[in-house]
């Protein structure tokens, strides 16, 4: 399973007595709004600021913790929210958030990297819970999920993309949530380009409930199935009814990076791996040549484990079917004949087959798991798409 990092945990201190002083709380009438001190307020005063859009979110005797001051969670449902570029759809309960495509999100060729993607997945999501009014202090936790101890993990994920956007492109992404049998929760993606409205990209994601101390799977309660189950919508993103299975690669794979280290920067706030690094460790072990000729299309993730500071993590990438003309050619070399002519490639050359084999798509399947003493542990299994990037326009220079 993976945690992502609006999954942490924030615990609250709240004021019992009015006397009582915590520094890091402040007095609701010296609260500063638009960056400006406020005189002490009337009881109207005060009740109109708990009433407006930055509003604070729980108010105990006076005071409010300073996080919840910064944060200002809503309280209740929002159908717009102009900070984030964001309003409902699908009756009230979708989401349609605006973002414009950062110089600092894309590579080297001007258009966003798959991790950048995967980010603003994961941002859009939490900010859908966001305008629910149902998030709690946790990040991604609604208020039943905070008193039963219990936050969301992503068990499944996938995301195809035909179009990656450029720098300075303006997207608008969809997110929306339905059941996924009695215990777990479906959420799906769609991007598009704002100016076209064609669609980009597309994803879905399995997601079930973790015990926050214990760290095992746990039932859905009824109080918490009560607070999402208005928000469901039979709606598909990506329809894969039977998802093909992901095999389990061992240690001979024809691609291994080992002793991968997580860096301090690479931690969630639950202190674990966050999800887009295993993408990255994934990335790694594709040869230069394929990553230079070919652009990704798809990814298919299936977690099974969490990755902490500790664990040192092994990185196994392999081809699929259909590869096996990159490996004849290499078997080719191998034999020393002349000119490396090989009689099978040359048929297939001839015949055309190759030329017509190259335009396919290529896969492989990838497995992390933590490299340890005294067993390894699968991490995260995984499947890439890749498919031949398009031939740069004759005009694109002029």
């Amino acid at each position: 399973m993976a945690t992502f990092s609006h999954l942490a945990y924030f615990p609250v201190r709240r004021s019992s007595c009015r006397g009582s002083y915590d520094p890091n709380k402040q007095n609701l009438s010296n609260i500063k709004i638009d960056g400006t001190s406020k005189k002490p307020a009337t009881k109207v005063e005060m009740a109109s600021v708990a009433t407006t859009s930055i509003s604070m979110t729980l108010v105990v005797n006076d005071y409010v913790t300073e996080q919840q001051a910064r944060q200002n969670i809503p309280t209740t449902k929002q159908s717009v929210d102009h900070f984030r570029q964001g309003f409902s759809i699908e009756g009230g309960v979708g989401y349609r958030q605006g973002v414009v495509i950062r110089s600092y999100e894309v590579g080297p060729d001007k258009t966003a990297t798959l991790e950048s993607v995967l980010n603003l997945l994961q941002e859009t999501a939490l900010n859908h819970v966001w305008m629910s009014g149902l998030l709690s202090d946790g990040f991604g936790a609604t208020h039943e999920m905070m008193r039963n101890d219990l936050i969301w993990v992503v068990s499944r994920m996938q995301v195809q993309v035909d179009h990656y956007p450029i720098w300075g492109e303006v997207l608008e992404i969809d997110t929306w949530v339905q059941a996924s049998g009695k215990n777990g929760m479906k959420r799906d993606w769609l991007i598009r380009s704002q100016a076209t409205g064609h669609v980009f990209a597309r994803a879905t994601s399995t997601w079930v409930m973790m015990n926050r101390k214990t760290r095992r799977l746990s039932k859905m309660p009824e109080g918490v199935r009560g607070e999402i189950a208005p928000w469901f919508i039979e709606k598909q993103a990506i329809t894969d009814d039977v998802p093909e299975k992901i095999v389990k690669l061992d240690n001979n794979a024809k691609y291994v990076n080992s002793d991968l280290k997580p860096k301090r920067s690479d931690l969630d706030m639950n202190h674990h791996v966050n999800n887009v690094k295993y993408v990255r460790w994934m990335l790694e072990t594709i040869p230069d040549d394929i990553l230079e000729s070919h652009q990704l299309t798809g990814i298919t993730l299936e977690y099974r484990k969490e990755c902490g500071s500790s664990d040192i993590v092994q990185s196994l990438c392999d081809p699929e079917d259909g590869m096996f003309i990159e490996r004849l050619k290499q078997e080719n070399q191998d034999t020393g004949l002349p000119d490396g002519f090989s009689l099978a490639a040359g048929i297939l050359e001839n015949g055309g087959f190759l030329g017509s084999f190259e335009k396919q798509q290529l896969r492989y399947t990838h497995l992390l798991q933590t490299n340890g003493n005294l067993k390894d542990e699968e991490i995260v299994r995984g499947r890439t798409v890749w498919k031949k990037k398009p031939e740069p326009s004759p005009f694109a220079s002029m």
